[in-house]
């Protein structure tokens, strides 16, 4: 196995979204003809322009937002932050994670076909949940994007006595490159969280 593929493995199981600061500050600044002002999505403000005319601004958040990355895209909710980690090795990882603690995630690769890394992910993942019990029952699975594109993987079900978690680990690769997409759901989570997961999947393009 290489380094590279067992570095984006932990640096996935390790790594959690931080606490967001408490800063008394507005998310967005609106200039108009010179005039700056300080506002927040959903907020409106009146701004006074060169000429003394006074006019009122309102600043609106669309639902949703498009993100990219070098060799794909994907449309999320606005209100949730997908943040980007370089794990070296000429891998890219990004991750997006709701208030309810469902994970999509995206492994970009830029020396190696990722698709046979979805074992080992799925290994890494459950590690913990099958040391506290957990039963797996998983299988192979093809998922065909709108630009008739196929990724290559599994689904999983993790479930303890209390909980389950659903994931599904799937790829896509050339010779030399590709992507790894995996998302996770907590059972109790998944019907109000398969909207998240649907526009992920429905809006999801490769540049490759």
């Amino acid at each position: 196995m290489r380094m590279g593929s067992a570095a984006a493995v932990l640096a996935f199981v390790a790594l959690c979204p931080g606490p967001a600061g408490a800063e008394d500050l507005k998310a967005f600044r609106l200039t108009i003809d010179g005039k700056a002002v300080d506002i927040d999505a959903g907020e409106s403000a009146h701004v006074t322009l060169p000429d003394g005319k006074q006019v009122e601004v309102k600043l609106d958040k669309n639902d949703f937002a498009t993100f990219s990355g070098d060799s794909f895209s994907f449309n999320h909710p606005s209100g949730i932050s997908v943040t980007k980690t370089d794990l070296g090795e000429n891998i890219t990882q990004y991750l997006m994670a709701s208030a309810l603690g469902t994970i999509v995630v995206v492994q970009e690769y830029g020396k190696m076909n990722p698709v046979s890394l979805n074992q080992l992910m799925l290994q890494e993942m459950k590690k913990e949940s099958v040391k506290a019990g957990a039963k797996l029952t998983q299988q192979p699975t093809t998922r065909k994007l709108a630009d008739g594109k196929e990724l290559t993987g599994i689904t999983a079900e993790v479930k303890t006595r209390t909980d389950t978690a659903y994931f599904e680990i799937v790829g896509y690769g050339l010779a030399d490159q590709g992507l790894l997409f995996i998302t996770r759901v907590a059972g109790e989570d998944a019907a109000t969280e398969k909207p998240l997961i649907d526009k992920f999947w429905q809006s999801l393009k490769l540049k490759m």
